[in-house]
């Protein structure tokens, strides 16, 4: 069944991630990961938008900022626009974070699909995508754009 295959993936790819980032000498889960990720690609992004832009639960993403602040990786402040909104920014120990950890990322990425050839690997992305851009409004956290979720 689809379901069990993509718990199963989804079972190896964090037990990937989590060895080669640990052997690597880091201390990151994948969701702090793509947290981080997204936060030095997007300066100054809300944490509403942030959990739409990685698809994760927005009454949780705090948690992963406050791992983050605590790690001193990212910055939180009070928005200047909307007092309500707490902005991000990744702090220089981010940045060298993401420059240093980039290998271990790429390494599991590749052990994921070890199995495949290149094209399969490929191919295999595509199909992901495509299963995943027709069910997202049915997650309890669909995938958002960054500028769709942007506080006015």
């Amino acid at each position: 069944m689809p379901g069990h295959l993509a718990r199963r993936f989804q079972q190896i790819a964090v037990a990937v991630f989590l060895a080669e980032v640990e052997q690597a000498g880091f201390d990151l889960t994948p969701v702090q990961y793509a947290a981080l990720a997204a936060v030095s690609t997007n300066p100054g992004i809300d944490q509403i938008t942030l959990a739409g832009l990685i698809a994760y639960d927005r009454t949780t993403i705090t948690g992963v900022i406050d791992r983050l602040v605590q790690k001193n990786l990212v910055l939180r402040e009070a928005s200047s626009r909307d007092r309500r909104a707490r902005v991000l920014t990744v702090t220089t120990e981010g940045k060298k974070m993401l420059r240093a950890i980039t290998p271990a990322v790429e390494a599991a990425q590749a052990t994921m699909l070890r199995g495949l050839t290149t094209a399969e690997g490929k191919e295999l992305m595509r199909l992901l995508r495509k299963a995943i851009a027709a069910g997202n409004e049915l997650s309890r956290a669909p995938l958002r754009d960054a500028a769709a979720g942007e506080r006015g």
